[in-house]
């Protein structure tokens, strides 16, 4: 992961309403295994959050300015002290709007992970601990919690520059329960949601029942499909990347790769080409499927407990709210 350019500034302030205080580096970091490693670990806990939000700029305007900044860095009109300098003194500003927010060190980082170059901005807070010294003292120590990351966004600047239809190529955390704390920092980097990913997850997973019950597949066939789309999900989740239909639909069927984006094109379920995996909706996500002398019976986990209860002790399933194909056929059946 090749670092080209990380620098961190510190914006010190309270949640008491008291002026934040800037206190900015005047150069940037030089390469070290310490910020390596800090921007790999940074990664890991971002991509393990739950409950990210992916968009797009808003239009460059007063209210909105750091795209702009952005672009006269990458087209070498300023270098990246001073854009992050200019950034940060925005944040800022944001910063003491909201009575809400606390200060901290504020990390950017521009990288390469592949061919596709990343602008990763971070604040992070820091834990009080204890640690050993060389006299073998127990002292007092602090370190970055990165397991406490609560504000953080990612660019990707290669989608930006070079696919101008992309409304997914920034994401970033979304504050817990709705809260609005942190706003301000959507407001700095001047995004706006783009793609709904719990949505276009929950459209995905919706396609893909549609497909294995029209394909009419095996118990153990639909396992094993089924298997394969949490597997690489899950994996496109960990490395905070999007799921892409085309591959997905490779994955799931190799013998005939087109098929599952085929049915997706050809039922028009209005899904994106890439979807950023939504963890939360994945986890609910397994089937329970069961066949024999005729009878068929497939759901999701979720419905359990709600719409479908289990009656161990009598060895019934009992189903709420049935589908409306259904109950018609049944209706004619009785007329």
């Amino acid at each position: 992961m090749p670092i080209r350019h990380a620098i961190v500034h510190l914006i010190d302030k309270k949640p008491d309403g008291t002026p934040a205080v800037l206190h900015a580096r005047d150069s940037e970091l030089h390469e070290s295994q310490a910020i390596e490693n800090l921007l790999a670990d940074l990664n890991q806990s971002y991509n393990a959050k739950q409950g990210k939000a992916w968009g797009l700029f808003h239009e460059e305007s007063g209210a909105y300015p750091f795209s702009g900044w952005l672009k006269q860095y990458l087209d070498g009109e300023r270098d990246f002290t001073a854009f992050s300098r200019q950034a940060v003194e925005q944040l800022q500003k944001l910063m003491e709007e909201s009575n809400l927010s606390t200060g901290g060190h504020v990390l950017f980082a521009h990288y390469q992970q592949g061919m596709t170059d990343y602008l990763a901005i971070a604040l992070l807070h820091h834990s009080e601990g204890v640690t050993v010294t060389e006299a073998l003292d127990v002292a007092p120590a602090k370190h970055l919690d990165l397991g406490q990351l609560h504000l953080a966004a990612r660019i990707n600047i290669s989608e930006w520059q070079n696919n101008k239809q992309s409304k997914q190529y920034i994401s970033f955390i979304r504050g817990k329960n709705g809260k609005k704390v942190s706003d301000y920092f959507r407001d700095f980097i001047g995004c706006q949601e783009g793609v709904d990913a719990p949505s276009e997850t929950r459209t995905l997973l919706k396609a893909f029942s549609d497909f294995v019950e029209s394909e009419d597949l095996p118990e153990e066939q639909a396992r094993e499909k089924t298997s394969a789309l949490v597997g690489y999900a899950t994996t496109q989740a960990k490395l905070g990347e999007p799921m892409t239909l085309e591959e997905l639909s490779g994955v799931i069927d190799e013998d005939r790769p087109k098929a599952f984006y085929d049915h997706i094109r050809n039922r028009d379920y209005g899904l994106s080409p890439e979807i950023p995996p939504d963890k939360r909706t994945l986890n609910q996500f397994q089937r329970f499927t069961g066949r024999a002398e005729g009878l068929s019976i497939s759901f999701e986990a979720h419905l359990l407990g709600s719409k479908i209860e289990y009656d161990e002790g009598r060895d019934m399933l009992i189903i709420r709210q049935l589908p409306t194909q259904l109950k018609d056929q049944l209706k004619r059946r009785k007329d």
